[in-house]
């Protein structure tokens, strides 16, 4: 076969560090009904992917299987009685597996046009993460004034949420790492060493009657923290399980204990609110839907991309043959951003 009828793509083949990640050859895969064949121009490394290599993502594919959450890239072929106007359009889509190769399968119905004018990898920082952050926002039900905090605020949604924040007037509390606090402050965060033991003791000299809306992607024992932060109304909005990575408990009965405890605090009469925002809610029961507020959202965030309300934080842009370099690099979480890989 030709370099033309063959695909490069990275296998998880395990519970393995980064150097065991695979990349295999194979045949051109041929779009099938409702399906686009897209030649990927970039894709980016997650939280998620972090976790998977662990086996620690609840719902992941058994292994092998290809990981990569997100992708950027332009339309090659379609499926039978596909619209060929959508041939050689750049594109994105949520994947949640498949996108570190060089071409991907995706179906039709989940994929949103990008400007032409949009550098792919900048594309790239906010498909997944600008939706995340988009939907926590409006789902929080903020008023421009109102303060929020957001943890790991240096992260690949983190940085895309303190934008967003400060686009709708909130004043935004965010907790990274010293070495990042001056990209912070370039975003317009006001920033705190999420490792100060008196982190919380600043955060209520800052804001003394309380937060409205804390962000929290670890749902380790700090979640009791950012709870006791809340002003009265105020809503804690936790998306990710980061605190699970470490812990040799099962990564479901981590789970059920934090949607647990989340909902006791609900019954409590002090007028706070907590919940867990998942991203795939809806998607079994309403695909067409979810598929549909998908593709809104994030032509919703792209636009903002393309206006410059969001300025896309690159952490380092990798080829795809690099990936092992790339993963070990997002795992130390040396710069702000999103490290991105380009096939």
């Amino acid at each position: 076969m030709t370099t033309d009828t063959m695909i490069t793509e990275v296998v998880l083949p395990g519970v393995v560090e980064p150097h065991g990640l695979q990349l295999h050859r194979r045949a051109m895969p041929v779009p099938t009904r409702g399906q686009a064949l897209v030649e990927v121009e970039a894709t980016g490394i997650s939280y998620a992917e972090q976790q998977m290599r662990r086996d620690r993502y609840p719902g992941q594919p058994k292994f092998p299987f290809v990981p990569g959450y997100d992708l950027v890239g332009r339309v090659r072929a379609v499926g039978p009685d596909g619209d060929e106007s959508i041939v050689g359009t750049r594109v994105a889509a949520v994947t949640k597996t498949g996108g570190w190769a060089t071409h991907a399968l995706v179906d039709i119905d989940v994929l949103t046009p990008v400007p032409a004018d949009l550098d792919p990898a900048a594309a790239e920082t906010v498909v997944v993460n600008g939706v995340t952050a988009w939907q926590m926002l409006q789902g929080a039900n903020l008023r421009a004034g109102q303060t929020i905090l957001v943890h790991g605020a240096n992260g690949g949604v983190g940085t895309v949420l303190v934008q967003l924040g400060r686009h709708l007037g909130l004043r935004v509390i965010g907790t990274a790492t010293a070495r990042h606090h001056a990209a912070l402050r370039e975003l317009g965060v006001e920033p705190l060493d999420y490792r100060d033991p008196g982190m919380a003791a600043r955060v209520r000299e800052l804001s003394p009657g309380g937060v409205d809306a804390v962000f929290d992607p670890v749902a380790g024992p700090g979640v009791r923290t950012s709870y006791g932060l809340l002003a009265p109304g105020g809503k804690l909005v936790v998306y990710g399980n980061a605190g699970a990575l470490g812990s040799a408990q099962s990564v479901v009965w981590v789970f059920v204990k934090l949607l647990t405890r989340l909902y006791t605090w609900n019954a409590l009469p002090n007028g706070h609110r907590a919940g867990f925002y998942n991203f795939w809610a809806g998607q079994l029961t309403r695909r067409a839907a979810f598929r549909r507020r998908l593709r809104t959202d994030l032509g919703i965030v792209l636009d903002l991309l393309r206006q410059g309300v969001i300025v896309p934080q690159i952490a380092a842009r990798y080829p795809l043959s690099e990936v092992t370099a790339a993963l070990v690099f997002a795992e130390t979480r040396s710069r702000p951003g999103k490290v991105v890989l380009e096939p």
